[in-house]
């Protein structure tokens, strides 16, 4: 499921397009920090791979937006929400190493996060990552979400061959008053 345009003067979260496919390939393909912490994603990664994902057949019910340069529209990452249960969403992001380190992720998740809160059927939007990724807690801590706590051996990660403690993050409507 695509979501709406949602932007800022540096980012755009638009709706992924079958056109986009080669640069989520190029983005994603042997990017060892994605390897190492989005095991689910196929290393290498095809086109095959990335038209999937696209047509919404690998993450169903998420709402799947491409994190885009908003000056060039030059696909830099991806961002979704998934619903979990009771007015709760999870928020999943990742950013191709030449973007990493600019802020884009943060603008990213502020915008998703924002808008889902703004929605009549979400009354939480959390997040995981695993407790040595400091990078993607970084971008959770800026966009305002609280730690709320570790999830400890949470997954079984075959990639790095141990189980992942998740630090655990939650924003809710108050947070933003």
């Amino acid at each position: 499921m695509s979501g709406p345009l949602l932007s800022d003067p540096i980012v755009t979260l638009r709706p992924w397009v079958e056109a986009d496919a080669a640069a989520m390939v190029e983005c994603v393909n042997g990017d060892p920090a994605i390897s190492r912490w989005l095991d689910r994603m196929p290393q290498p990664y095809s086109l095959e791979d990335a038209r999937a994902y696209i047509a919404g057949e690998i993450t169903p019910g998420e709402t799947r937006f491409a994190i885009a340069d908003a000056a060039s529209d030059r696909v830099v990452g991806a961002i979704g929400l998934s619903p979990v249960t009771n007015e709760v969403g999870e928020i999943g992001y990742w950013l191709r190493a030449d973007a990493r380190g600019r802020g884009m992720a943060t603008r990213a998740l502020v915008l998703l996060s924002r808008w889902a809160l703004a929605r009549d059927d979400v009354e939480r939007v959390q997040l995981r990552a695993d407790i040595e990724n400091l990078a993607s807690r970084r971008v959770a801590e800026k966009a305002g979400f609280q730690l709320e706590g570790v999830l400890r051996s949470g997954y079984f990660n075959p990639r790095l061959g141990r189980r992942q403690d998740w630090a655990i993050y939650s924003l809710l409507p108050s947070d933003l008053a």
